[in-house]
């Protein structure tokens, strides 16, 4: 047998590792049955005093992502893919307010780098109430699709990278299931801008407000790839059918790969990834990867992690 055959049967005979499709180097994996494994909430920067007032407006609120058997009120415990737990991102009830969960690693080589997930994404359930709620964006209710799809707004991967002197970027892909309409696209996204820095907020280039968009503020500044594609948010909000996502990118070229979600797989190599023009310091080989929630209703929205794979070809 080759180092690949060993390889692919090891993987193959590990329940927790044959569901994902890694490069040669796994670097982290992360089964949130077992914990947070250093996801951690994003807060923005802050002065040398430790004054946290002095965190941008749009970066004090993004919530810590919390371990969650994915309870509900009217089944109980739902529980994860792999086990009890996930890795749950909550919004506030309020229109664009946006959860993040972050993880902080560093490169030590450059190339290809890929990210694996199974993931699902909920509104919170409305008890109570007349039957007005029955009718929400596009959504009435007839026994099959539900309003409470229609609160769902948007959720997104990105990474934020560093390196070669200072060069720092963002690669980002976001489904967008409602605009700020509410009305269903249920398209992928991803911004032709740099992502607004503490830094830039400092020196009075951005000011943003309280439940900005932190990854690109302006609606126009995103365009779509891809075709439209729906997900299985399967009727009511308290179902949860866990999706697979897969996602390539190259830090040497410094450009997306590709984006698989489920059967679909979408060519990302022509989609922008806009670099800042000032260079950055003490980022260094910075390889930071984030998910986000975000709603574009005054309902909670939430994005369930199962677990996470990030592997490299270094």
């Amino acid at each position: 047998m080759t180092t690949s055959d060993v390889r692919a049967a090891l993987l193959s005979a590990d329940p927790r590792l044959s569901k994902f499709s890694p490069l040669p180097r796994i670097l982290a994996f992360d089964e949130f049955d077992s914990g947070t494994h250093g996801w951690t909430e994003l807060l923005g920067n802050y002065n040398g005093r430790g004054d946290l007032s002095t965190v941008d407006d749009h970066m004090r609120d993004f919530r810590p992502p919390q371990l969650s058997a994915c309870n509900f009120f009217d089944i109980g415990t739902h529980g994860a893919l792999s086990g009890t737990y996930a890795l749950k991102l909550a919004t506030r009830p309020h229109k664009g307010h946006t959860a993040v969960a972050i993880r902080r690693l560093t490169m030590s080589g450059r190339g290809l780098v890929q990210l694996e997930t199974y993931f699902a994404f909920k509104s919170e359930a409305t008890l109570g109430g007349g039957a007005e709620l029955d009718n929400f964006g596009d959504v009435q209710w007839d026994g099959n699709t539900h309003p409470s799809e229609a609160q769902f707004g948007a959720f997104t991967v990105a990474t934020d990278l560093c390196g070669d002197g200072g060069l720092r970027y963002h690669t980002v892909a976001r489904y967008q299931n409602t605009d700020l309409d509410n009305h269903f696209t249920r398209r992928w996204m991803a911004p032709t801008v740099p992502e607004p820095t503490p830094r830039e907020h400092f020196e009075g280039k951005v000011k943003l407000e309280y439940a900005a968009d932190f990854t690109a503020p302006n609606p126009e500044d995103w365009q779509a790839f891809g075709e439209p594609q729906e997900l299985c948010y399967n009727e009511v909000p308290t179902k949860v059918n866990w999706h697979y996502l897969r996602w390539l990118i190259d830090t040497d070229k410094r450009r997306n790969v590709e984006l698989q979600v489920n059967d679909r797989v979408m060519d990302m190599r022509d989609v922008p990834v806009p670099p800042y023009e000032e260079r950055y310091e003490t980022l260094e080989n910075l390889l930071n990867f984030y998910f986000s929630v975000r709603t574009h209703s005054s309902v909670r929205n939430f994005l369930f992690l199962d677990s996470v794979l990030i592997s490299v070809d270094w």
